[in-house]
């Protein structure tokens, strides 16, 4: 019998990272030198259009911060993240106590959790044009919200200054509220009965049990999805813009669609770019205190 050959101290050394390399590369190309480019697109002027663009320093910067345009997009971008967030939470809870309530029978519960799962198996593009649909003057909308005199034949949804950004956000909330319930639903499951059972027995009613037993067992969970939801409202773009395009009169135009517009629909990319390493500043210090939380989880 032939002894098989060891292997030398360099090929264990370097044969982790023989694995590591594909998805280091595939990270390079497509992550790491785009974000770089961006960020030196933005200190030059007319980047991209011109063979020899000129460098201007922190002029972009400047343009895009005194530009009234901006601040509307993160005007609604504020009011379009803030109110997602807290309703995808709020929803989220609600749904997944009542799925991990001992009142429904573990079939219903099944049947529930397939319903309520639905929106988030769509992609934007079915979103964006089923609602799209519906929310038309001569959609069913208006055909339901007649019978409570909340709307008549003629309303404009998306079409309205006043409604256009309620209701792509409403739309936002109905796509994204699944995930939320699933998380909060899987960290429910992870709370021990005992505390409950302790608790009702000195007397301690449901809404003493939902704010000193269930909040603080799901508040890392809680705070994690919070973070997360934050940073994916603030890049979203699909639904936004199939659904209104940032208007009417940039009434829903949101930091995402107000970079997309600088650079292909004006080819400012360098502006564009500007915008972008703003948002990315942003999304970096939500991701900070991400990571952190998520230490203080593991601790």
């Amino acid at each position: 019998m032939k002894k098989a050959k060891t292997k030398g101290p360099f090929v264990k050394f370097i044969t982790p990272y023989l694995f590591l390399s594909p998805t280091v590369i595939l990270m390079l190309v497509l992550l790491v030198i785009p974000i770089f480019l961006v960020i030196q697109y933005s200190f030059f002027n007319n980047a991209i259009v011109v063979k020899e663009p000129v460098f201007v320093g922190f002029s972009n910067y400047v343009t895009i911060l005194t530009d009234s345009i901006f601040w509307s997009a993160i005007k609604n971008t504020a009011i379009f993240v803030i109110a997602s967030v807290i309703a995808h939470i709020t929803i989220g809870m609600c749904f997944a106590l009542l799925l991990n309530t001992k009142y429904f029978k573990t079939k219903t519960k099944y049947i529930f959790r397939i319903i309520y799962v639905l929106p988030w198996m769509f992609t934007a593009s079915v979103i964006a044009i089923l609602w799209k649909l519906m929310l038309q003057p001569q959609g069913i909308i208006n055909y339901l919200f007649q019978f409570v005199n909340l709307a008549t034949k003629d309303s404009e949804w998306l079409s309205s200054r006043t409604y256009a950004l309620a209701a792509i956000t409403f739309v936002n909330i109905w796509s994204g509220y699944p995930f939320y319930m699933i998380s909060i639903l899987a960290g429910l499951q992870g709370v021990s009965e005992d505390l409950y059972e302790s608790s009702a027995l000195d007397g301690a009613g449901a809404w003493k049990r939902f704010i000193y037993i269930t909040i603080p067992q799901v508040k890392p969970i809680l705070i994690s999805i919070g973070m997360l939801d934050i940073v994916w409202t603030i890049q979203s773009f699909a639904v936004i813009w199939m659904l209104t395009g940032g208007g009417p009169v940039r009434t829903t135009e949101t930091i995402s669609i107000y970079i997309y517009k600088y650079a292909f629909n004006s080819s400012q990319y360098s502006l564009a770019s500007t915008a972008a390493v703003i948002a990315l500043i942003v999304c970096i210090i939500l991701a900070i205190f991400y990571v952190k939380q998520q230490r203080k989880a593991r601790e």
